[in-house]
């Protein structure tokens, strides 16, 4: 093979490799990932590294709303000891989900004081969906509905996935995410 077949050969598996780390067949752990921050630019999951992050793909119009509730109480409760709680809107699910970043935004911090982190809308299941709910769904299955959680340990690995009627305030969460909080 050639000089110039071998440099191009070389580039293009260099490539395949930094574009990889956005898919999920390079993806270590949740680090490896980012989002875009409601309030815009990024988000970044590294910058969770060490905490207990449960990842929540969140709609404003669903029956599972009032769920904002309890994860702002989940916020609120366990923050201080480790706990980021990450809610993801996404409009993949009965379209309930139809409003703007702004709307979606203000209607979180009107209706449940929400200040926890959230990301910009993005789909979470299906040959579109963001490549963190796609390395989710390898390991634990694709969300079936809003207020799908992914716990996520303190090494950036999945712990466990709970579907929408495990309520945040619920025993078997609750366990979980305390069990999953830095020690220390």
């Amino acid at each position: 093979m050639g000089r110039r077949a071998m440099l191009a050969l070389a580039g293009g598996l260099a490539m395949m490799g930094v574009m990889g780390m956005t898919g999920t067949a390079q993806a270590a752990n949740a680090y490896d990932f980012g989002f875009t921050a409601i309030e815009g630019g990024p988000l970044k999951f590294d910058a969770y590294r060490g905490k207990t992050v449960l990842v929540v793909n969140t709609a404003s119009m669903c029956g599972y709303t009032p769920q904002y509730k309890g994860l702002q109480a989940l916020w609120e409760k366990y923050k201080d000891k480790g706990l980021v709680v990450l809610g993801v809107p996404s409009n993949d699910f009965g379209g309930q989900e139809p409003g703007s970043t702004k709307e979606i935004k203000e209607f979180c911090e009107v209706n449940f004081a929400i200040d926890f982190p959230m990301t910009t809308k993005e789909p979470v299941k299906g040959p579109n969906a963001h490549p963190m709910y796609k390395w989710l769904a390898e390991q634990k299955g694709e969300p079936k509905w809003n207020f799908h959680k992914y716990l996520i340990g303190t090494d950036g690995n999945l712990i466990e996935a709970y579907g929408s009627k495990v309520t945040p305030d619920s025993a078997e969460l609750t366990a979980a995410i305390e069990k999953a909080l830095p020690k220390g």
